[in-house]
C-alpha cells in the first residue's frame, strides 16, 4: 500500500505568465513542499485555471517599470508560512531524490541558503557539455535573508516584469551547494526560445553597457575570480565584454573548446542559436552606446535635424 509523503515545510515561489504548457509538470514536481505560490502576471492562457487545479495559492502582479521585479516583491509581500522558500521557474523540475535532500538539509543550522545545479534540457536531449553544466543558482534559501540584486537593467524596455539572470544575495549566514540536480525543461517550441532571448538580450545588452562603464555595482554579488562559482563566472564576464568578434567565439568556445559537438544535432543547433544571440546583444550594445544609454531614443541634435523640413524640390515641366 502506498502512502503519500509527508509535506516539507518549504514554500515555494513560482512566477508565471502564460506558461500551461509547462505549469503541470512543474507543479507536479513541487507537490511534496507544504505551500505552493503562483505570482503570475495577468495570464491569458489557462494558467489560472491549471494553478487552481493543484492547490497552489495564485498571487497577481502589476509591474510599474521600475524596481523591484517579479521575485523580489514576492519576497517582500507574500506571506510564507515556511522559513525556507524555494524559488522555481515554470520549466524546471524537483526531483524526488531533491526533494529527500532539501528534507534534511533545511534543518542545518549552519547554513541560510543553497545553490541548485541544473540539467538544461534542450530539444529533448541534456546539454550536458558547452559550458551549461554545471549551472549553479541559489534557489533554497530562508526568505528573510534572501533578495536578489538589482543590476541597473530596469529602465530597458521589453525585457519583462521578472529577474532574468539575477542571482540571490543573502544579507546574513552561509550558502551550502546541493548534490540532486533540478532539472530545466521547456515544453514549448524554439519559437518561445527565441522570443524570449529577443527580450533577454536587451537584458544583457545593458548589463553590458553597464560594465564597459564602469556603473556602481555594489549590491550585487560582486565579481570575484577567487569567489564560488556564480562571482567567478561574473569575472569572467568583465572581460568578455570587451572581446571583439564575441558571436563567433561563443560559438567557438561552446562547440567546440568546451565540447558541446558531444551533444549532437541538439549541441550543434544550441550553439548556433547562442552565437545569435551574442550577436543580438552586441547589436543592441552599440544601439545603446549610439544613444547614450537608451534604446532606440534619438539625442537632441538628432531630433531637432529630423524636425527641419527640406526645401521642396521643383519640378522642371
Amino acid at each position: 500500500m502506498s502512502t503519500t509523503p509527508e509535506k516539507i515545510p518549504v514554500s515555494v515561489l513560482i512566477p508565471a505568465k502564460n506558461e500551461e504548457q509547462n505549469l503541470p509538470a512543474c507543479l507536479e514536481s513541487v507537490a511534496r513542499a507544504d505551500e505552493v505560490f503562483i505570482v503570475d502576471s495577468q495570464s491569458s492562457d489557462r494558467s489560472g485555471e491549471i494553478a487552481q487545479q493543484y492547490g497552489a495559492k495564485i498571487v497577481q502582479f502589476y509591474f510599474n517599470g521600475g524596481w523591484p521585479k517579479k521575485k523580489n516583491w514576492s519576497l517582500e509581500n507574500l506571506s510564507f508560512r515556511n522559513e525556507w522558500v524555494l524559488i522555481v521557474d515554470c520549466d524546471e523540475r524537483i526531483t524526488p531524490e531533491l526533494w529527500d535532500e532539501i528534507a534534511q538539509v533545511i534543518n542545518d543550522p549552519n547554513y541560510t541558503g543553497y545553490y541548485l545545479n541544473r540539467k538544461v534540457f534542450f530539444l529533448g536531449k541534456w546539454i550536458r557539455y558547452g559550458g551549461k553544466y554545471p549551472d549553479w543558482n541559489l534557489r533554497l534559501f530562508k526568505h528573510q535573508v534572501g533578495r536578489y540584486e538589482n543590476l541597473k537593467t530596469e529602465d530597458i524596455p521589453n525585457t519583462g516584469d521578472n529577474e532574468v539572470h539575477e542571482h540571490v544575495i543573502l544579507s546574513e549566514g552561509k550558502a551550502g551547494y546541493l548534490k540532486n540536480d533540478m532539472l530545466h525543461i521547456d515544453f514549448r517550441d524554439i519559437y518561445h526560445w527565441l522570443e524570449r532571448h529577443n527580450r533577454y538580450s536587451n537584458w544583457e545588452a545593458r548589463v553590458y553597457y553597464n560594465t564597459l562603464n564602469a556603473v556602481d555595482d555594489s549590491g550585487t554579488i560582486g565579481a570575484n575570480l577567487f569567489g564560488d562559482a556564480v562571482q567567478r563566472k561574473r569575472f569572467l564576464k568583465k572581460i568578455w565584454v570587451r572581446l571583439p568578434f564575441k558571436a563567433l567565439l561563443r560559438f567557438i568556445l561552446f562547440y567546440f573548446i568546451r565540447l558541446g559537438f558531444l551533444d549532437g544535432k541538439a549541441g550543434y543547433t544550441y550553439a548556433r542559436l547562442l552565437s545569435q544571440y551574442e550577436y543580438q546583444i552586441g547589436v543592441k550594445l552599440y544601439e545603446l552606446q549610439k544613444f547614450g544609454g537608451r534604446l532606440n531614443v534619438p539625442n537632441a541634435s538628432q531630433n531637432s535635424s529630423s524636425q527641419t523640413r527640406p526645401e521642396p524640390v521643383k519640378l522642371s515641366k
